[in-house]
């Protein structure tokens, strides 16, 4: 429905930012690391996601198309609703979450209040499928960036694409990096100091 808000920080309270849009304030749910980047009466530009039902209609909010994708994919894990993605992007940033997918570190993940260890096992397994999927569907689309599938080219790459990152972007950032001399963790690190500057 939005895609995104843009205004003034009428208030901050925790877990709550409200965008004043027009003389319209908007109150948005997000996370601390969204939050810690917001000052009151600034403006700012959120990236948005409506949860429409039958009773409510939340808009949750983001500083970054990373932390908004990665929230769409938390809710998407069977077990894992808007509360509980907001309260593990809270306890890691988006890249902080996609190694630990990848380096399969539920303790990362359980950090997140009321987060449990079979629901952190829940989340990296559905997720490193999703990795998994965007990985083939990578080696074909790119052949040039990713040779033959798996490897920890394609794996960097599928951790970038899940991030929300285009296959543009994901071939610039990985066009310098010597693959074969790093772990898939630290490719996708220098990948995304690459593409923040």
């Amino acid at each position: 429905m939005f895609h995104y808000l843009m205004g003034t920080v009428a208030e901050i309270d925790l877990n709550l930012a409200v965008i004043d849009c027009g003389g319209v304030g908007f109150a948005c749910r997000t996370t601390s690391t969204t939050l810690a980047q917001l000052t009151e009466g600034a403006r700012v530009k959120l990236y948005t996601y409506c949860n429409i039902r039958e009773d409510s209609f939340d808009i949750f909010a983001f500083a970054t198309m990373s932390e908004k994708r990665c929230f769409e994919l938390l809710i998407g894990v069977s077990g894992v609703g808007p509360k509980a993605a907001l309260a593990i992007l809270s306890a890691t940033t988006p890249e902080g979450l996609a190694m630990a997918v990848l380096a399969e570190d539920e303790g990362t993940i359980t950090q997140a209040q009321g987060v449990g260890k079979k629901l952190a096992q829940r989340v990296i397994l559905e997720l490193k499928d999703k990795m998994g999927a965007d990985m083939r569907a990578y080696a074909v689309s790119m052949p040039d960036v990713i040779p033959g599938g798996a490897s920890p080219t394609s794996d960097a790459a599928a951790a970038l694409a899940v991030l929300g990152y285009g296959r543009g972007e994901i071939s610039v950032a990985l066009r310098d990096i010597d693959c074969d001399a790093f772990a898939v963790e630290e490719i996708v690190r220098m990948a995304l100091k690459k593409m923040v500057k």
